[in-house]
């Protein structure tokens, strides 16, 4: 008989695409994943990772072994919901991707929160990029994912995901001291010509929003440093290099030689929770997504969550169920 832990391996490394990755998401090292892979190489006699460079590749048998995987742990999952939304009580595991701002100010306090109220829930959090981690929602890697989209760019939710806002970031144009710019109300994207830009690099939400932007505004940006990092792309605004463009959540206090401008219209991201459709019913689920929006007016008190009004934290009662809440 198969093993579901071996399996469930298997499938996180043809999720995650590498056995390190695959076992950063399980919570396990890198050495544990291969030995469940290969032990259940040996249950199947079946060949199922190939060396290809420094990495590794499915092999086709187990690219089938892994879909075999994800319908299974599919049918765990709703078992397991089942259980839970009986007891009425969030338990259990649950699995979190969140971009780095989100993990960096706005995760901390939600999983603090949930583990002083919630003793049986085991939450467990993943810094991954939002692009990505939507797919991993839906493929069952992750049981849910914070996510951003701006208004030019919406965040696709696929069939059999489910998402409700958390709340909306405001970005705000960064200057050193003593540029043209540091002593304005305001600036307009009209007058954004001529600048030299630090941004993330390409394929990023933020990278992508600016440059087709500026493009819209009739002028092509000048990138010339790139940076994954907020604490670099601010770094390298104080030494004079450049101005960038970034969004208030878990930036921090800005440090001497750097300057917050208006960009009017101001640019705002969306942030959202998601999670799959099937797993809605899951107390963990529901009051997770509620501690979300609850804690949002927190990090950006002056810029409230997408509803009218923030959703309470219960001190006992189960949270309201995801369904309830507003989706987009």
């Amino acid at each position: 008989m198969l093993d579901l832990h071996r399996l469930r391996a298997l499938h996180a490394v043809s999720v995650h695409g590498t056995v390190g990755a695959a076992a950063a998401a399980l919570g396990y090292t890198p050495s544990a994943v291969s030995q469940q892979i290969a032990k259940l190489e040996r249950e199947t006699r079946t060949v199922l990772l190939e060396r290809q460079g420094r990495g590794v590749r499915l092999t086709d048998q187990a690219q089938h072994l892994a879909a075999t995987a994800q319908e299974l742990l599919a049918i765990v999952e709703r078992a397991e919901t089942e259980l839970e939304e009986r007891r009425g009580l969030p338990a259990g595991r649950l699995t979190i991707a969140a971009f780095a701002s989100a993990a960096r100010g706005l995760l901390p306090g939600v999983l603090a929160d949930l583990a002083v109220r919630h003793p049986a829930l085991d939450t467990r959090m993943t810094e991954i990029d939002p692009h990505l981690s939507v797919d991993l929602v839906a493929k069952g890697a992750v049981d849910l994912a914070v996510a951003h989209d701006w208004d030019i760019a919406p965040l696709p939710a696929p069939p059999g995901v489910d998402q409700a806002p958390i709340g909306d970031d405001p970005c705000d144009l960064l200057v050193p001291e003593g540029h043209p710019f540091a002593g304005r109300p305001s600036v307009r994207r009209e007058d954004l010509r001529d600048q030299r830009w630090i941004c993330q690099p390409p394929g990023r939400v933020c990278h992508d929003w600016l440059v087709r932007t500026l493009r819209e505004a009739g002028c092509e940006p000048d990138i010339v440093h790139q940076a994954d990092e907020n604490p670099t792309l601010i770094a390298l605004v104080a030494a004079g290099l450049g101005i960038a463009l970034l969004p208030r959540l878990g930036r921090g206090p800005l440090p001497a030689g750097v300057v917050e401008v208006p960009l009017e219209p101001v640019p705002v991201r969306h942030l959202y929770a998601l999670w799959r459709t099937g797993a809605a019913r899951r107390p963990a689920i529901a009051e997770t997504v509620a501690t979300l929006r609850a804690h949002w007016p927190e990090v950006s008190p002056q810029h409230p969550a997408s509803a009218s009004t923030p959703v309470p934290r219960p001190a006992s009662a189960p949270a309201p169920t995801p369904a309830s809440v507003p989706a987009r």
